[in-house]
């Protein structure tokens, strides 16, 4: 059996899993923002590391279906969407997919020289980009097709539509800490309003 077609299958695979595991990190980053149960910087520096390793099984995933002879995919394919000769559009959806990971990498990696709107706007496509690469994983091969890979990506639809669930619900459920800290807030400026008023009439 061809190494680098079994490469491809195997990187493809555990990278769908971390990716879902990206997400649902990326979600419960935002989600426990003010939360002392445990510590942010926790959460950013697993979805860091994951995201790391996610992105380096792409590109092993990616390179091996170049270079394997087995099927026709060249460079361009798997940078322009819908060009390539092999399954045309489901490898489309795996070339957009990977697209929209590069700008979120990129985005994450230029945070601090763009505007804070125009990062939140490019991070929210990964909600694009994870059904994509889902979608990509079922109709390219006849591995997710079969009884085990439907459970996984059962698994891993369910793991991510929890978290979005968990996080929309942080608009009606605030944390505790969040909460109190604006209360505190509100009760300084109501003090510093207090004071200017009582300095102006003296």
């Amino acid at each position: 059996m061809n190494p680098l077609w079994i490469a491809s299958r195997a990187t493809g695979l555990v990278a769908f899993v971390l990716l879902t595991l990206v997400v649902v990190l990326g979600i419960a980053v935002r989600r426990t923002a003010g939360s002392s149960r445990t510590p942010r910087f926790v959460w950013v520096g697993l979805h860091r590391n994951t995201t790391l390793l996610a992105t380096v099984l792409v590109v092993l995933h990616v390179f091996s279906v170049v270079v394997d002879s087995y099927v026709d995919v060249r460079w361009t394919d798997v940078v322009v969407p819908f060009l390539g000769h092999y399954k045309l559009f489901w490898l489309g959806l795996g070339t957009v997919s990977l697209d929209l990971m590069a700008v979120l990498t990129i985005s994450s990696l230029l945070r601090h020289r763009i505007p804070a709107r125009l990062w939140r706007a490019l991070h929210w496509t990964a909600y694009l980009f994870w059904p994509v690469a889902a979608v990509h994983a079922i109709g390219i091969g006849t591995d997710m097709r079969g009884s085990p890979g439907l459970a996984l990506i059962a698994a891993c639809s369910l793991a991510v539509a929890g978290a979005g669930l968990w996080r929309m619900s942080a608009g009606r459920a605030r944390p505790a800490p969040i909460r109190a800290a604006q209360h505190l807030d509100e009760l300084r400026a109501r003090g510093a309003s207090a004071a200017r008023v009582r300095a102006t009439t003296r």
